[in-house]
């Protein structure tokens, strides 16, 4: 029987080295934060704001250069501070994946960081596995991939004698060796940490760019309309140039790249601490459309603790001898629970087995598991595997039903056969049982009830799927690996290698789909799925493909990401909308005031501190109390800008009152302009409020930083205009009036906002 006693180092022997030899990771080289901070005034937004700059400060207009600079600098810092936390996302992410590996210490097999690998460790590879450090092979034999190191895209065969390079990847079967180099020392230069940059380029992103885009356009036609104006009424170029750039910048999205990275790095941390760790932040986005989870079923859905509930012997078989063989087809250095449970029982059964001379592991492909002996001076094979696979190599019938009883109460069967070369005998039935997880059914019809189809995915026979789907309330038909292009609650008998192909029919469908994995073979699936989901117990190859990784055994992670996405997609609609409508509203106040009466309604000055207002405000939306909406979330453009420029009329009708009013009341024009700026921002305010919630707007608490942010807001601006800093002074009465004024106004127009925005989201 294989031994769970290994000859490796010693703890002691361990650090000592480990003291010599350093950690088996590389310190990755960072750039300068100086660097980094530059590098965020080099960008076309900012170019914008630099060139307007030097304009006003060739024309000597130096209030205006002073606020373009601030905006410059406000907008940097926020910029590289959020990207600071995002990059503080990552490290702690990584910090998480770091590749474990099985190594011998102190006489027992444990898993235990690649970093803490010594040279001299005892090591065990198989299947899945990246390779932690150089390791000259003592025995075994597999398939490794070397593509990273040597970028030839074929494998490579390595058995005992061979040396097996770190980052290469285990593709078939088990050996183990002893290590050779670690960190830079180790022919690679690094130990592979699977993290994928969180630069990506999200979805949501794209979308509100392309939006802006269609802004830009809309604010070019205004400014040429401008110009071609003051050229008629032979107004001054370098009054009205200004003017008409400072209306381009009023429209380009300054804080959306630092409310993007905010909003999605606060959700990464967050789900962080609730055991998911996004290895790219547009996931986030991308949990929140989800529309069918493909869920894997030992150790996802249930606990993956097997035990040996039953043993059916064939006439003739003791139990002991079906035990037996089975251990001499299984290896505790694998850590496979099936093997290990295998193992446990038969070590408290059968004193000595013979000799193992070869083992060969399980394979998704063959689906059975081999260990070689002797036996009267021949060699026998002890097999272990599916009962369908195991009955044809023993050319066996009559063990459909004892297989379809042990399955009924949802246990897993295994057949074991053992005999002669190319002569096995089938000995009988192991049914494992392996308990559904106490939090899985309540899980799973959370995220139906959120609009998200929990497709249940197996290797096991139809009726354990079937027994297991029903314990789960997962309904729906069950189909075999045959039937992959239907519409099935349930997949069972499924190989790794066909989820790739589920993945790919269901999306033909229209679906968004997320699918859970822990091999290698899941990984062609993992990165086709839009939620790729690497499991607690993932292979180093599992991680790197998936979008998610879990840190904690069942699905509750992934309920969270959906959650927390959609969370994100409340919060950035808010954004999208709030910036949609008030870039249609200062933009066509400023260029139809300036048309119709002649005149700036608000000076170029007191935009761009229009623009400070409103960046101070929108940014805390990243952080804002939101309800998350109850089904998968889609972009309906047409229908989102639609509903902007509703709004926005009605908010261009205000301030054109607000102005009509100043002048009415008989102020001057520079007077009216601060009233018409109070109206901006003060309106401006009211729109988040407005838009943040699709009902009305008392109907959820706004978070706290919003909250905050908006009372500094109206005091730091109502300030200004009480004392006539940067604009003409007013008093009291007429700021308190007109807040008075939106507030009353925002009542009214959220009575017409209800159904207008009800198509954007039912929640």
């Amino acid at each position: 029987m294989p031994e769970n006693t290994c000859s490796g180092l010693s703890g002691d022997e361990a650090r000592q080295l480990l003291a010599q030899y350093g950690p088996n990771v590389v310190t990755e080289e960072k750039p300068q934060n100086w660097l980094l901070f530059l590098h965020k005034f080099w960008a076309p937004v900012p170019w914008m704001l630099e060139c307007t700059l030097i304009l006003e400060a060739i024309l000597g207009k130096w209030p205006e250069a002073i606020i373009i600079t601030l905006l410059l600098i406000f907008n940097g810092v926020l910029g590289f501070s959020q990207e600071r936390k995002a990059q503080s996302a990552l490290v702690l992410l990584k910090e998480r994946l770091r590749i474990q590996a099985r190594a011998c210490r102190d006489g027992q097999w444990q898993s235990l960081s690649a970093a803490d690998l010594v040279p001299g460790d005892l090591v065990h590879v198989r299947v899945g596995d990246i390779v932690p450090a150089d390791l000259h092979l003592s025995d075994g034999s597999i398939l490794v991939d070397q593509s990273a190191l040597t970028g030839e895209s074929m494998p490579v065969e390595c058995a005992a004698g061979d040396t097996l390079y770190s980052a290469s990847v285990v593709r078939r079967g088990e050996a183990s060796g002893k290590v050779t180099a670690t960190g830079a020392r180790s022919y690679f230069g690094k130990t592979a940490e699977l993290v994928r940059g969180a630069g990506a380029k999200s979805h949501l992103e794209e979308l509100v760019l392309s939006i802006v885009r269609y802004l830009v356009i809309m604010d070019v036609v205004l400014v040429a309309a401008i110009l071609i104006y003051a050229a008629a009424k032979h107004v001054s170029l370098a009054e009205i140039l200004p003017f008409a750039l400072i209306l381009l910048v009023a429209s380009v999205p300054v804080a959306l790249p630092a409310t993007f990275t905010l909003a999605t790095a606060i959700a990464s941390l967050h789900l962080v601490h609730r055991g998911v760790l996004v290895t790219r932040l547009a996931a986030v986005e991308e949990a929140a459309a989800m529309s069918d989870l493909c869920s894997d079923k030992t150790g996802t859905l249930t606990q993956n603790r097997l035990s040996l509930s039953q043993i059916k012997t064939w006439p003739g078989v003791e139990e002991t001898q079906l035990l037996g063989m089975a251990a001499m087809a299984s290896d505790s250095a694998t850590q496979d629970p099936i093997d290990l449970a295998i193992l446990r029982k038969s070590a408290a059964r059968i004193a000595t087995l013979p000799d193992r001379q070869q083992f060969v592991p399980f394979d998704p492909a063959t689906k059975r598991s081999e260990g070689v002996f002797m036996r009267d001076e021949a060699a026998w094979r002890a097999l272990k595997g599916a009962p369908q696979i195991i009955a044809k190599l023993c050319n066996h019938t009559g063990w459909e039903q004892a297989t379809t009883d042990l399955a009924a109460s949802g246990a897993r069967v295994l057949a074991v056969a053992a005999g002669p070369d190319g002569q096995p005998r089938f000995l009988g039935l192991l049914a494992l049982a392996d308990p559904i997880r106490p939090d899985a059914a309540e899980v799973v019809q959370h995220l139906q009830a959120l609009g998200v189809r929990v497709r249940m995915v197996t290797g096991d026979s139809l009726q354990t799927a079937r027994n297991v789907a029903i314990s789960l309330a997962i309904t729906g038909s069950v189909c075999d690996r045959n039937v992959l292009a239907e519409d099935c609650a349930v997949y069972a008998g499924v190989f790794p290698a066909d989820k790739f192909h589920l993945v790919q029919a269901l999306q033909k469908k229209g679906r968004i789909v997320g699918m859970t994995g822990d091999g290698v073979n899941d990984a062609p699936a993992l990165k086709q799925a839009e939620m790729g989901v690497a499991v607690e117990s993932a292979s180093d190859v599992a991680k790197a493909a998936a979008s998610l990784v879990l840190t904690t055994p069942g699905l509750q992670g992934v309920l969270d990401a959906v959650i927390t996405g959609r969370r994100v997609y409340q919060r950035m609609l808010t954004y999208t909308l709030n910036k949609i409508i008030k870039v249609f509203q200062v933009a066509l106040f400023l260029s139809l005031g300036f048309l119709i009466f002649h005149s700036f309604v608000v000076t170029p000055l007191l935009v761009l501190v229009l623009l400070f207002a409103n960046d101070f405000v929108t940014m805390s939306l990243a952080e804002d109390n939101v309800r998350p909406s109850p089904k998968p979330d889609r972009w309906a453009i047409d229908t989102l800008v639609f509903s902007a420029l509703l709004v926005a009329l009605a908010w261009l009708i205000y301030i054109f009152a607000v102005y009509g009013v100043g002048r009415f009341l008989g102020l001057p024009l520079a007077s009216v302009q601060t009233m018409d700026f109070l109206g901006l921002v003060f309106s401006g305010l009211a729109n988040v409020f407005l838009v943040r919630e699709r009902g009305h707007l008392w109907g959820s608490v706004p978070g706290r930083l919003l909250l905050w942010a908006s009372l500094m807001d109206i005091l730091v601006v109502s300030g200004l205009a009480l004392m006539g800093w940067l604009m003409a002074p007013l008093p009291i009465v007429i700021i308190a009036g007109l807040l008075l004024a939106t507030v009353f106004y925002t009542l009214i127009l959220d009575q017409i906002k209800v159904p207008l925005l009800r198509k954007l989201t039912s929640a």
